[in-house]
């Protein structure tokens, strides 16, 4: 008897744990933090055909490669938003270092509240269900011809106007290009 109620104890302590471990993790996490690999964040770029001039929204930006690879590459400027501190800090860090801080922005803050309308080019590299989940707020938020690139994962309900592929880490990499229509 005295066994049964020990474990069960344990059982209720494990399940305290865990929940505690759960709840000091972000809620509003779209993806684990994972680098695109620098020849798919070029090709995803290319992809959009991203133009001098225009601006980049990175929707999870990390540690701010696809803004440095639009601003140095592409002549665009670019605009991060970045939920986690501390890669929003090292971000802005490198980016001043680069000297490149007149031309991209680092934003900590939210993807799903953000202000993306000024956005003519969106890259994510989001899982399915976290697109699914931000979709309506893209189609709320952009402006007609804007493109939305998305690394591996898909945007259901979308139909895209380009889909590529790119070996890199050696995997096979897909970049769905999709482009917001105008309202009807």
């Amino acid at each position: 008897m005295t066994l049964r109620w020990v474990s069960t104890g344990l059982v209720a302590v494990s399940a305290l744990m865990a929940q505690n471990s759960v709840i000091k993790q972000p809620i509003n996490r779209m993806a684990p933090s994972v680098p695109s690999p620098q020849n798919v964040v070029e090709k995803m770029l290319e992809a959009a055909k991203l133009k001098a001039g225009e601006t980049v929204y990175d929707l999870g930006s990390g540690d701010g490669r696809v803004l440095i690879t639009a601003a140095q590459l592409f002549g665009a400027k670019a605009v991060g938003i970045e939920i986690s501190p501390k890669e929003v800090q090292a971000s802005q860090e490198r980016i001043k270092t680069l000297k490149l801080d007149n031309r991209i922005q680092v934003i900590e803050g939210d993807m799903m509240t953000a202000d993306i309308s000024g956005a003519d080019v969106v890259t994510l590299y989001l899982l399915t269900a976290s697109n699914d989940i931000l979709r309506p707020h893209l189609e709320k938020s952009l402006k007609p011809g804007t493109r939305v690139v998305c690394h591996d994962y898909p945007i259901r309900g979308w139909n895209p106007v380009a889909v590529e592929e790119i070996d890199a880490h050696r995997r096979p990499h897909k970049i769905y290009v999709y482009e917001i229509r105008a309202k009807k």
